[in-house]
């Protein structure tokens, strides 16, 4: 049972680096977002909406960002604390098991 509740750390690295990378990429489209422009693209209109379009995206790409950099670092820093919980668990489990043992033997003798 142990087993198949472990934390896998490899698992949660790679969770890690795919937060990041995924930070990383959203900077990029802000900073191509941010060098396209938008006027002339049509009417008036057209070309507020587009504006408009713009700074939504870049504050919701943003935001995206800074809560995907914060679940990484937190991610990062509980690490050791799965880990913790992991061997305590499996600690927990071992010896529940072992009185279970030890309970059977006794009502068999």
């Amino acid at each position: 049972m142990a087993e198949i509740l472990k934390v896998d750390g490899t698992e949660l690295d790679r969770f890690v680096r795919l937060l990041n990378r995924s930070n990383d990429a959203l900077k990029g489209m802000r900073k191509a977002l941010s060098q396209a422009t938008v006027s002339g693209l049509g009417t008036d209109d057209l070309d507020g909406a587009c504006e408009e379009f713009q700074d939504d995206w870049k504050y919701g790409t943003e935001q995206i960002g800074k809560q995907t950099e914060d679940l990484a670092k937190i991610i990062g820093k509980n690490k050791e604390s799965y880990f913790e919980v992991d061997n305590a668990l499996e600690e927990a489990l071992r010896k529940s098991k072992e009185r279970a043992g030890a309970r059977r033997r006794k009502r068999e003798e």
